[in-house]
């Protein structure tokens, strides 16, 4: 009787622990916030002391490396409410947004105004006025009540309360200290202080010649039209320069670039000590780059300190990263051997070595230590799907990995490159987590914030990362998910999420893979959700990406179709029910290939397709495809207009109405043609948006998309 009880409880207590799991929906990713991995609030370096702070429950919270001392308050809600009260600033329902400026001394923006914030004392000093809704707004690193910032097509400087107008161009077309060539080659920005804040140089950009796009605006009573300025490959594009504007002479300079004029100028780095301005100079045919040297003060051209060709590209896409305290060596990184590696160089030209080679690539360069004896970066060293912070010795040339869980990593090192915060995933059993790093013991220290799943409440489809053989038996990464449910013997269909262009990898051994929440809820509705990293992608190497050259589309579906034949091998999956959905370049490989493989693929769904490239911006389209007049065949192969004819499944294609990256000219122009041909194609726009759908209509957006797999597959 008792036995027959506890089995009773037992069973009841199994019975509840599964009526508790839930299965995700689309929406859950807006309004649950149950669905998102742990995070650690404002979490930064404390200059000057080896110690760290974040903010909890409304307090900043202070923890030292090293010791078993308990986290400790410096700052709480209720003081700083009390501090901003004798500033007369408005109260603050929750802990605001502090950055440490100096040890002792946070800064803050509130109402378009810099503060400065001493914590002993609770003082709060104006700084300078800085408008957040500039377009573009860089803060002096040397002075603290120094801000530039842009306001239409002019650049201006604010000292404290006062303006300066650094241009004064009203001519229609001149645009100051914005991005240009459309934010490719690494361009984030186009205002660069000097590294003591003495001298400001900046892009001038002449767009006068580069043709007007009209974009609708269908929100005023009458519809209008908002111009941008769109070059397609081909086209007249851009002329750039770059100024240097003194604050204390109140003068602008230009740069000479007369032997260089219409080549793309690219990363503009300072000498450390101001004297010098090295910009990476890129002709119109993206493959014969010139790193010249100029003269800060003059703008004379000195000389080109070296030169890098490649028959197919040449893509600049960082600064030259100068040793500390040195004026005279740099480290350079580059794609010539084969792989994004470091080399080392002086400013006479000279390379002195190159610092690191193998067959993976340099993700992102993370500094020098105080001798510049060290040098840290994040790399595909371990896998071409994971991230880790190496570190190399620069004189021997050994490199010693940092990181140790399984993963991709992000860190942020302190100032003396001793410590790092280290926050990682996997796809397997990290969603987040966060660690101290020692970077000389090269483990870590100390557990920040401890992983929580997730989902632990919800049942989540197997997700499997592995590889496959291309056709010339290249490895491709792939990425699979089961159904919720998962039953064998029983038949499913299949979603292939593709994107497919450079610089992209969709495939990462991260939290979720890499794949998203959108993924994981179709899952959760009974697909098999598969992609394939094709050649032509991201962070493989450079002939695994410059295979596509002049000839986009071709190799990758080829590749796509090797994914394919794999499904084939499942006995799970349903061959007769195959889907493809995709974004941007996705979204051409989508419509690619429902018009290429129409036998195999029964639905279908593009957002913000390329149609034809002709239509496309001139420095992504001309690096990969050179001029339509240079390669017309490649043009026409590329061009999905051209197979409309084999149109069969059920294919949806959608747009944002102000898109200025892949314009609504792309996916008006392939319905144009469908109803030219005859063929039936479904269409859905989202108005005022660019190119993507953001905010609360993705919600919408994923629910179209879901429900059009569900009608049709």
């Amino acid at each position: 009787m008792k036995k027959t009880f506890v089995s009773l409880i037992l069973l009841l207590f199994v019975l509840s622990g599964v009526a508790q799991e839930k299965t995700l929906k689309l929406n859950d990713v807006y309004t649950n916030p149950e669905v998102y991995p742990i995070r650690v609030n404002s979490l930064q370096w404390i200059p000057g002391q080896n110690s760290y702070s974040y903010v909890e429950d409304n307090k900043m919270m202070s923890s030292a490396v090293k010791g078993k001392r308990a986290d400790s308050p410096i700052l709480s809600l209720e003081k700083v409410n009390e501090d901003f009260k004798k500033a007369e600033i408005e109260e603050q329902k929750r802990f605001p947004s502090l950055r440490w400026a100096e040890k002792g001394v946070l800064r803050f923006i509130n109402n378009d105004k810099l503060y400065s914030y001493t914590l002993k004392d609770g003082n709060i000093k104006f700084l300078c006025n800085y408008p957040q809704g500039a377009e573009y707004i860089k803060k002096n690193p040397a002075k603290d009540n120094m801000v530039a910032f842009t306001e239409g097509q002019n650049l201006f400087i604010n000292v404290g309360d006062k303006q300066i107008a650094v241009t004064n161009d009203t001519k229609d077309g001149i645009v100051n200290g914005q991005t240009v060539s459309r934010s490719e080659f690494g361009i984030t920005q186009g205002i660069f202080w000097s590294p003591k804040g003495n001298l400001l140089a900046y892009y001038k950009k002449d767009e006068s010649m580069v043709s007007n796009y009209p974009l609708v605006n269908t929100t005023t009573r009458v519809a209008s039209v908002e111009n941008t300025r769109y070059a397609m490959a081909g086209m007249e594009t851009e002329l750039v320069s770059v100024w240097v504007y003194n604050p204390e002479i109140k003068k602008n300079i230009e740069l000479d670039n007369s032997k260089f004029e219409g080549q793309y100028l690219t990363n503009v780095s300072w000498s450390p000590n101001e004297e010098f301005i090295y910009i990476q100079a890129l002709n119109r045919g993206q493959n014969h780059m010139h790193l010249n040297k100029y003269d800060a003060k003059t703008g004379v051209f000195i000389k080109t300190i070296f030169e890098e060709k490649h028959e197919k590209w040449v893509e600049p896409e960082e600064n030259i990263h100068f040793l500390n305290n040195d004026n005279s060596n740099f480290v350079f990184m580059s794609e010539r051997d084969g792989y994004y590696h470091a080399y080392l160089y002086n400013v006479e030209g000279k390379m002195q070595k190159q610092l690191t080679k193998g067959e993976w690539i340099i993700t992102s360069f993370e500094g020098f230590n105080a001798k510049n004896t060290k040098m840290y970066f994040m790399a595909t060293k371990e896998s071409a799907i994971e991230r880790h912070l190496y570190e190399l010795d620069m004189k021997s040339l050994k490199v010693k990995k940092l990181t140790s869980v399984e993963g991709t990593h992000n860190v942020t090192l302190n100032e003396s490159k001793t410590y790092a915060f280290d926050m990682y995933s996997n796809y397997k059993d990290i969603a987040r987590e966060y660690s101290l790093l020692s970077v000389s013991k090269a483990t870590s220290v100390k557990t920040i914030k401890k992983n929580k799943d997730p989902f632990a409440n919800y049942k989540m489809g197997k997700m499997t990362i592995d590889k496959i053989k291309a056709n010339d038996g290249t490895d491709l990464y792939y990425r699979l998910i089961k159904p919720v449910d998962f039953e064998a013997g029983k038949k499913y269909p299949v979603i292939v999420y593709v994107y497919g262009g450079p610089h992209a990898q969709m495939i990462n051994n991260t939290f979720l893979g890499g794949g998203g929440y959108f993924l994981q809820a179709m899952a959760a509705k009974g697909y098999v959700i598969f992609t394939v990293d094709n050649r032509g992608s991201g962070n493989r190497g450079f002939a695994f990406e410059n295979v596509i050259h002049r000839q986009l589309g071709v190799l990758e579906m080829q590749d796509q179709m090797a994914g394919i034949e794999f499904l084939k091998t499942l006995d799970f999956v349903d061959m007769n029910r195959i889907g493809v959905d995709g974004w941007s370049y996705g979204g051409f490989m989508t419509t690619s290939l429902m018009l290429n493989h129409a036998d195999v693929f029964k639905v279908g769904v593009a957002g913000g397709p390329v149609i034809d490239w002709k239509y496309y911006e001139i420095m992504y389209g001309e690096r990969y495809m050179d001029t339509p007049e240079e390669n017309p065949e490649g043009y026409n192969n590329s061009c999905v207009l051209e197979k409309v004819d084999n149109l069969e499944g059920q294919l949806l294609i959608i747009h944002g109405t102000m898109d200025p990256t892949v314009v609504w000219q792309h996916s008006l122009q392939f319905i144009k043609t469908c109803v030219e041909k005859q063929k039936q194609v479904d269409y859905f726009v989202y108005p005022g948006h660019e190119h993507n759908v953001r905010g609360m209509d993705r919600l919408h957006l994923e629910n179209k998309v879901a429900k059009y797999f569900d009608d049709y597959l």
